[in-house]
């Protein structure tokens, strides 16, 4: 039974030789037809690269307790939010790039068996379909180790509930990969918090300060802002949160 490629090939060498084009240009021109197929393909399953990088890696967690730390200032873009999304991914490729190369590991046998010519040939899709299963493993490994126990039981339950007749098991990817990011945005809430009070406390001193003194027109915001940045100043606060929330996947 022929591929998708190769019918895609045939049908347009076909379509080619019935408008007059010469054998050689039809094959020609069925190749690159089969070939863009394939390189849409390509395309589409790099397009979800960014939600995967989003949901499955550290990335969320860390971008939600920088972005609480930029809030607490209280200023607005200081820094940007460029800036903070920046510093997000990179401190999630010092925690994901163990988790990376194991997979590139794992995979490489496999993936070596792929037809990059035809890759939608029969046996280029059972070396993708071995590769993806054999480097998930390492990822799902990493999603459950950082998952909380009630958090994949509660997915575990809602997919038994969807599909009583297979209930998938808790390490599965589609209960890990939910569980995980509840997980992660709850640490994220919980760590923002503990970011938030000193500053809070900060804020609630000096409009107390500035009503004691009768200076409750002067907006305590711009007098609490260089307390906030000398205190995250003098405890080397940058360096302290990026050694703590990387040292938390370690």
């Amino acid at each position: 039974m022929r591929n998708a490629s190769a019918n895609l090939r045939v049908s347009a060498m076909t379509l080619l030789l019935m408008t007059g084009a010469s054998p050689a240009a039809a094959q020609a021109h069925a190749y690159n037809a089969g070939f863009s197929l394939s390189t849409l393909f390509a395309i589409g399953a790099l397009s979800l690269l960014p939600l995967l990088l989003m949901t499955a890696t550290s990335f969320a967690k860390i971008a939600v307790v920088l972005s609480l730390l930029r809030n607490a200032f209280g200023v607005q873009d200081v820094p940007s939010g460029a800036i903070v999304t920046a510093l997000a991914a990179i401190l999630s490729a010092y925690v994901m790039s163990p988790v990376a190369d194991d997979m590139l590991q794992r995979a490489a046998p496999a993936g070596a068996h792929i037809d990059y010519d035809d890759p939608l040939s029969g046996e280029s899709k059972t070396a993708v379909y071995q590769a993806l299963s054999l480097g998930a493993a390492p990822l799902s490994a990493f999603l459950v180790r950082n998952s909380g126990a009630a958090e994949r039981a509660l997915f575990v339950e809602l997919a038994r509930k969807a599909r009583p007749s297979d209930a998938p098991k808790a390490d599965a990817m589609i209960v890990a990969l939910p569980a995980f990011l509840i997980t992660e945005l709850k640490e994220a809430f919980q760590v923002g918090l503990l970011v938030l009070l000193p500053f809070v406390v900060i804020d609630l001193v000096v409009a107390s300060i500035l009503v004691a003194l009768g200076m409750s027109m002067l907006a305590p915001g711009v007098v609490a802002l260089p307390a906030k940045l000398l205190l995250f100043v003098l405890i080397d606060g940058w360096y302290v949160l990026s050694q703590a929330l990387v040292a938390g996947y370690l």
